[in-house]
């Protein structure tokens, strides 16, 4: 029989419009063969290629069959008798399947005693531990009670001895866990007692060890070796805390001693320090040794005995030191605290300890008692009254020479103060930034309101009332607002002044980026590029109002200066049937346009852009003169028109010249005065 793994499709003709190979894909669609070949054939050619291909498969399917045939003649007489054959060989395997069953059985079974004898011989070797250790138990008590026979009353051993009893009280623990079963109550009790009388020893060895002259490094070591092998570091760390560092502290951290010192808390604070670098020095080294060779216990006596104590006394009996009323004294109360903070964490000269040391929670409780949200609040609070009661002032004269206005140069120092020493904390900085930026949008919206919706935008637009509207709604200290409006009149000197100011805002804020920024903590790259976004964009909104300032100044300089141009209209009547002389000079309306802007120039001429906003409200004037020069002329020109017209029909009816002379004089005195005012 051929192979069946052989391709039976045959292939096509060369020159049919599609492949044969397609027909194969398991991915074949009718609709999408037709899409694919529709643009290489018209129908007509498909279906003609089609029938030819389908020649060629029933050709290859005949040849196919013919090839095959005998294979399958040869398979239909191999199958006869096929099943005779099978019945045969039923019997047989049936019954070797029930031989192979019971065979199964009696394995199973085999298993199941061999099983069972082993378990129990694991409860006899089990047992047997266990009274071999209950006798191992029984003996080392006797010994253990002989060693510590004359130490139940004082705990005192000599050294060897209290090794040997700790290294068999050791092994008896041991066997003590192998023999939980079998262990009497009694035996327990034996335990616990020796247990006990073993711990005092030692810590009896630990407190002669502290208290010799320097302390005794080896005693020392040796004390918690042997705790260590008791499993008992924290009755050290315990011990050590109740006996020598509770007392200390009492004595030291309460009111009292806090008034009794010239410097008060600094003062308090060295003492504990050098507490830690005098009474507890030895104690510490000993204990880096110790954890150095026993790396799978540590003991801490400055984390576990040492601030705990501490940070309680602190707590509890120096809460003075936490008022947050004035915060002058909170502040450097919280400095003179960080500055301790930081000199203990010098003394213990270990960067795995200063880590603990700020992730323990007696830590993180006396840190959360420095109430720094409500000290935060106070200095929030002085500095917005600073910031609204220089918008509110009546004096807007600066008070320093750099600066032109008073609200401009406070909003300057409330900014730098938030991040002077004595005002600013590092724990709070993402307030005072925020604290920051919320003081220049305060510049910001009091120009808007008081300058560019008074002045600048066409009160009845909808931006007008959209942008006031939200402007009201988001006050950011609207607590503090004390007027709306401000108390004095502003003219075109605060507007200049304004701007001067922005200018001096534009090129100094920088300057202060940079001073904030390298006064907060170190932040990730994308953080800082948000605290610069930020400072950007309030660097935008004040840039923003240059232009409206312009815009405000030039609107005072023009001020009534349109009205006065009115006066151009009167001049035909001035001159007509008057028998005025001729002009001369120009009219008092000129004069009174041109006195504003030469005081202007005479105070603010050094201004660089004083020439640009004299050019915008003359360009401004100009326009509308132009206008209303230009209807004038027209209007004489109409009348002189009208008259020549009525002149002339006149003389027709009369025959009589009349005098024109007049009538002419007359315009050409207006357009002399037009000329005079120009």
């Amino acid at each position: 029989m051929s192979n069946i793994n052989e391709n039976p499709v045959p292939s096509g003709p060369p020159d049919l419009c599609f492949e044969s190979s397609a027909f194969l894909k398991e991915t074949f669609q009718v609709d999408e063969f037709l899409q694919d070949h529709r643009n290489k054939a018209n129908l007509e050619t498909m279906r003609d290629d089609l029938g030819i291909y389908l020649k060629v498969l029933r050709s290859a399917m005949i040849d196919l069959i013919n090839k095959d045939y005998a294979d399958f003649v040869n398979l239909s007489s191999n199958l006869i008798g096929l099943d005779k054959a099978i019945n045969r060989i039923q019997v047989p395997l049936g019954q070797l399947k029930e031989e192979l069953l019971q065979v199964r059985h009696c394995i199973d079974g085999a298993m199941t005693e061999i099983t069972s004898h082993l378990y129990l011989r694991q409860e006899l070797r089990e047992r047997k531990r266990s009274l071999r250790s209950l006798s191992r138990v029984h003996t080392s008590l006797k010994k253990l009670k002989s060693f510590l026979v004359l130490a139940e009353e004082t705990f005192s051993l000599e050294v060897l001895t209290l090794e040997r009893a700790v290294a068999e009280y050791t092994q008896l623990q041991f066997h003590a866990t192998r023999c939980q079963e079998d262990i009497s109550n009694s035996d327990l009790k034996d335990l616990e007692k020796v247990g006990h009388t073993l711990v005092c020893c030692v810590d009896q060895l630990f407190m002669e060890s502290l208290s010799t002259c320097h302390s005794d490094r080896h005693g020392l070591f040796l004390s918690l070796s042997l705790y260590h092998s008791l499993n008992k570091l924290d009755v050290a760390e315990r011990l050590y805390k109740q006996t020598v560092v509770s007392p200390a502290m009492e004595q030291l951290i309460n009111e009292d001693s806090l008034r009794s010192f010239p410097r008060g808390l600094p003062t308090l604070y060295s003492k504990i320090i050098n507490f830690v670098k005098t009474d507890m020095k030895e104690l510490i080294e000993v204990s880096v040794e110790f954890n150095e060779t026993y790396s799978e216990d540590k003991c801490n006596f400055f984390l576990n005995s040492f601030w705990p104590e501490v940070e309680e006394r602190l707590s509890s009996n120096l809460t003075s030191i936490y008022a947050v009323g004035d915060p002058d004294v909170f502040y450097e109360r919280y400095r003179e605290t960080l500055e301790f903070l930081e000199e203990l964490s010098k003394v213990s000269n270990s960067s795995t300890l200063i880590q603990q040391l700020y992730s323990h929670p007696n830590f993180i409780n006396f840190m959360e008692r420095w109430n720094l949200p409500v000290y935060f609040q106070i200095r929030f609070q002085e500095i917005v009254k600073t910031v609204e009661r220089a918008f509110g002032d009546e004096n807007w004269n600066a008070i320093k020479l750099e600066w032109k206005l008073l609200a401009s140069e406070t909003t300057w120092d409330c900014l730098n103060r938030c991040w002077e020493p004595g005002i600013y904390l590092m724990p709070i900085a993402h307030k005072f930034w925020k604290l920051s930026l919320q003081i220049i949008s305060r510049y910001t919206i009091w120009f808007l309101k008081n300058v560019y919706f008074r002045f600048v935008s066409d009160k009845n637009s909808l931006t007008h009332k959209k942008t006031l509207a939200t402007i009201t709604k988001v006050n950011i200290f609207k607590d503090y607002f004390l007027k709306t409006t401000p108390p004095f009149k502003i003219d075109v000197n605060f507007l200049v002044f304004l701007y001067t100011d922005i200018e001096k805002f534009l090129e100094k804020l920088p300057l202060f980026q940079t001073h904030s920024i390298s006064r907060l903590p170190r932040v990730s790259e994308n953080i800082m590029k948000l605290l610069h976004n930020s400072l950007d964009e309030s660097l935008v909104k004040l840039k923003s109002l240059l232009g409206n300032v312009s815009k405000a100044i030039i609107k005072h300089l023009a001020g009534d200066k349109v009205s006065l141009l009115r006066q151009v209209n009167d001049i035909p009547r001035l001159f007509r049937r008057t028998n005025r002389e001729s002009p001369s000079k120009p009219c008092s309306y000129v004069a009174s346009i041109l006195e504003g802007p030469g005081i202007f120039y005479q105070q603010h001429g050094h201004h660089p852009q004083s020439g640009y906003w004299l050019k915008a409200m003359f360009s401004n004037i100009t326009k509308h003169y132009y206008s209303s020069v230009a209807d004038v002329l027209n209007s004489v020109q109409k009348t002189e028109e009208s008259l020549r017209r009525l002149k002339k029909a006149r003389d027709r009816a009369s025959n009589v010249a009349a005098p024109s002379d007049r009538r002419a004089a007359d315009d050409n005195k207006i357009r002399q005065q037009l000329l005079l005012d120009v």
